[in-house]
């Protein structure tokens, strides 16, 4: 059951017990023994459990309720507060074996059901919470659903299966019981089944867009891509304007070679200001490497990617840069680079190919300067050291950059390669600062560690 009907319940419990022992009491009444009334000491315990349960001295609590008790057994709702202290202990069996004492005595009380079916899920004891949630449903359309997830946690399918279809000719198909009966067929393996649930409600509703799509991501899951194929097209054929659904028809197309066909579906989808950018960057992904298959499309791509809706995260622009990268137009990739790191700035491999860049394209002083900011971020990475020494080396600043050399160097493990690079980097330095001598002996250096690694 929802956590904020449950806390209404309890508020509500809580107030109807007040009213019920304020109820029991005359004040116009005088005492007729010596002990004293018997209402005020039970109304004193009473309220004493519930200032310690409400201040979570849940012992105590119990303590002044078994007082209650010895005065007047016949009070379910002593038992049932009982019952929610040992909740609080996790004193499970002892709290079961009061709540039930409070449903006996009133065996229609949704509150007290309702704490006793809350012990059952604790404990994992599915047939009891089945049996008490039976009760349940006449008190609420919510423990319908609940049923139904208990009858799944305890494989119960088709149960389940026929409670969801009951709740949803009632109420309307939810997400929550969607989600529920995939887990269902997920765990039967019935592929079928749930395809010939999706067909059914597709004829129940066959403008519902969002049906379609997932007959066909169905029908592709289990490798009938001509049924997947058929159900896009008569979408399409239904919904024309739709655009969701060219992120299945684009791949159909590559698949049957109708170069066109897929190009077209692909512009839909980037161009579209409704498709998340995930699903754009994905199709964007398939369209560059569709392109280096086919450059002859090039044009297309191109075309596409100055209309194309920027997205967030800067996936979109990430493709493209190592698109532009792959074909050596090494100015477009560093842009592309840059706009992604923009929308990405935690992206470590981003900002690296950036860097990189920067030195390729002789842009040092960029390469210097970033990559000195960047170790304020990263201050455990060699490659930012290497970037920052080279840059520095090739902007005539060696004594910086043998510096920042030496210091980086001992950030690396296991990499020969890199390790080498810094000795020709240093190597360099020392010689451009004239010291000759400790030039050769990193130069030495170098050569060996790649000897060694050949």
């Amino acid at each position: 059951m929802k956590k904020m009907v449950k806390i209404a319940i309890n508020c509500i419990a809580l107030i109807w017990c007040s009213g019920f022992l304020w109820a029991q009491i005359d004040f116009n009444q005088t005492p007729e023994d010596d002990l004293g009334n018997f209402e005020d000491k039970f109304q004193e315990f009473f309220f004493e459990a519930l200032k310690q349960k409400g201040i979570e001295n849940y012992n105590r609590s119990i303590i002044a309720l078994q007082k209650c008790l010895n005065l007047d057994e016949s009070q379910s709702v002593v038992y049932y507060e009982i019952g929610k202290n040992y909740i609080q202990l996790k004193n499970y069996s002892a709290a079961e074996d009061a709540l039930k004492k409070a449903v006996a005595m009133e065996p229609d009380n949704e509150w007290y059901l309702d704490e006793l079916y809350g012990v059952y899920i604790d404990t994992n004891d599915f047939e009891r919470a089945i049996a008490t949630v039976k009760q349940l449903v006449r008190f609420h359309p919510d423990y319908k659903e609940d049923l139904a997830n208990l009858y799944f946690r305890n494989q119960k399918y088709k149960e389940a299966l026929e409670l969801l279809d009951e709740l949803d000719d009632a109420l309307g198909v939810s997400k929550s019981r969607e989600q529920l009966r995939n887990e269902i067929y997920s765990a039967t393996g019935s592929d079928q089944e749930r395809i010939d649930y999706l067909e059914k409600r597709l004829v129940n509703n066959p403008d519902n867009e969002q049906q379609y799509l997932h007959l066909i991501y169905r029908y592709s899951e289990i490798g009938n891509k001509d049924k997947a194929f058929k159900t896009a097209e008569k979408l399409l054929t239904r919904r024309p304007e739709s655009q969701l659904v060219h992120l299945a028809l684009y791949k159909f197309y590559l698949d049957d070679n109708q170069a066109s066909k897929a190009i077209e579906s692909m512009k839909i989808v980037l161009k579209s200001g409704t498709i998340k950018p995930d699903a754009k960057a994905k199709v964007l992904n398939d369209f560059v490497k569709f392109v280096q298959l086919n450059p002859q499309y090039e044009t297309e791509l191109l075309e596409v990617t100055t209309e194309v809706v920027d997205d967030d995260s800067g996936k979109s622009d990430a493709e493209l840069a190592h698109y532009y990268l792959n074909n050596n137009d090494k100015e477009k990739a560093l842009q592309y680079f840059i706009k992604a790191h923009d929308k990405d700035p935690s992206n470590f491999n981003l900002l690296k190919d950036t860097l990189l860049l920067y030195l390729e394209l002789k842009q040092f002083e960029k390469a210097a300067s970033q990559s000195e900011t960047a170790l304020e971020n990263y201050p455990s990475q060699p490659i930012l050291y290497l970037i920052n020494g080279v840059a520095l080396n090739n902007l005539g600043r060696q004594k910086a950059a043998i510096s920042i050399l030496e210091i980086g160097v001992d950030y690396i493990i296991d990499d020969t390669t890199m390790e080498a690079d810094f000795y020709k980097q240093l190597s360099l330095a020392y010689k451009l600062n004239n010291n000759i001598e400790r030039a050769e002996a990193f130069d030495k250096k170098a050569r060996a560690l790649l000897n060694n690694n050949d």
